[in-house]
């Protein structure tokens, strides 16, 4: 097997394929690194999770890791076929030892983890092997990963990482491209899957696209959760991405497909919205009581992994750009480390209240302000009854920018990053 997987690997001079360098996620990583915590990387199929793996493996052997220290294996390649449990992990994993007699600790990538029956068992007994020891690196494509054993063996002991789709500032380095509202309305229309990058015809994309979404949800929820109506769980995905940005409940959505004919129930929905946020398709944003400092049941927001999944499938549906805006600002949200809820105060809403830790900060959204002066008082006035001294954004794509409004300030959206 060894010999199948070398061209998989840094040996022998390999040179692979590591696409547009996502340093964002890299250096996170490699700032984490040097301990034996394991490092996760979860998010959505065809994100990007095994160029970023690869980065990281390239970067530390010019750290001057020698590559022969370095172990890639990816799941989703036939010629890992046979590692089907943790013996056969175990199994190769001596076998390189053997061939290639690495002097040190040991660099191990495990890609799609999650297809190696008790892989827990392997990762934590040589996350913590002080004899031979390796430092780890997982990716899957299921939030499940860490919700069973392997959190209650590692106890604490690894690191996770969300590597979503490319950002707006990624896209406009790829492309070479000025951060301005002219680029940032096509990146609107556009998907930011990386393969999307190769393929050069609307009709291409549109097939692609439509390829990773049947793909997630036949391998990463029918077959996993045993799913009874597939069609239904389709069409579900589809109301919840025509519906992002707007509140609802799985109550509301259950009157929704009642009213149309279709045979289900409260518990059914419930399941199948929870398997798109563990598959990454989709995203919750819980309700957040700004004064209560609480967050709130029921009615909640959802939003797409990608913008691609309206862009190239469901367009023509009650959905405008300003609902595209919002789930681009959510996302970029999550890319910086940040968790957003929908803000409550009385009976006003802030689009964004988002936490990391201790800090926070409160967004809101809007397409325009300039061609309506009660759009601008309506856009404010959530932010201006918050009495707390967390930073305070409005983010448009008007073609001015507004002056400072008792302390809030008006920014473009490709100038968030900047300040999170």
């Amino acid at each position: 097997m060894l010999d199948q997987i070398r061209k998989y690997n840094l040996w022998d001079g390999n040179v692979l394929e590591l696409g547009f360098l996502r340093t964002n996620y890299t250096d996170k990583i490699h700032s984490a690194t040097g301990n034996r915590l394991v490092k996760v990387l979860i998010g959505q199929r065809r994100a990007g999770k095994s160029f970023v793996l690869r980065q990281l493996a390239k970067r530390l052997m010019d750290d001057g890791v020698p590559a022969q220290n370095i172990l890639y294996i990816n799941k989703e390649y036939i010629e890992f076929g046979d590692v089907k449990t943790a013996d056969d992990l175990q199994q190769l994993y001596q076998e390189y030892r053997s061939v290639l007699q690495p002097n040190g600790k040991v660099y191990l990538f495990i890609d799609e983890v999650q297809h190696v029956l008790q892989w827990e068992q392997f990762v934590n007994s040589h996350s913590q092997d002080f004899v031979e020891p390796q430092e780890i690196f997982i990716s899957g494509s299921n939030s499940d990963l860490l919700s069973g054993e392997l959190a209650t063996l590692l106890s604490g002991r690894y690191v996770e990482f969300e590597i979503l789709p490319y950002s707006f500032h990624e896209y406009a380095m790829m492309e070479n491209l000025p951060m301005n509202r002219e680029n940032y309305l096509h990146f609107l229309q556009m998907g930011m899957l990386p393969e999307l990058f190769y393929l050069h015809t609307e009709d291409m994309r549109r097939n692609y696209v439509a390829a990773v979404k049947d793909t997630v949800m036949l391998r990463d929820i029918v077959r996993r959760y045993n799913v009874k109506d597939p069609q239904l769980l389709e069409d579900l995905f589809r109301y919840l991405v025509n519906n992002a940005g707007r509140l609802t409940s799985i109550s509301n959505i259950v009157n929704y497909f009642q009213s149309l004919g279709r045979k289900t129930n409260y518990e059914t929905l419930s399941s199948y919205v929870s398997y798109l946020g563990k598959a990454f398709l989709m995203h919750k944003a819980e309700r957040f009581h700004i004064a209560g400092k609480e967050i709130l049941t029921g009615n909640a927001k959802y939003y797409s992994n990608d913008l691609a999944y309206y862009n190239y499938l469901y367009r023509g549906f009650a959905y405008g750009f300003g609902n595209l805006l919002e789930n681009a600002i959510y996302l970029d949200l999550r890319r910086n480390g940040w968790q957003p809820y929908v803000g409550v105060q009385g009976t006003s809403e802030v689009d964004f209240v988002a936490i990391k830790g201790e800090q926070k900060i409160y967004v809101q959204v809007c397409w325009e302000m300039a061609s309506n002066e009660e759009t601008a008082q309506r856009e404010y006035a959530p932010l201006l009854k918050i009495s707390d001294q967390y930073r305070k954004v409005v983010i448009s794509l008007d073609e001015i920018r507004f002056p400072n409004n008792n302390g809030i300030e008006h920014i473009f959206p490709w100038e968030l990053s900047a300040i999170l």
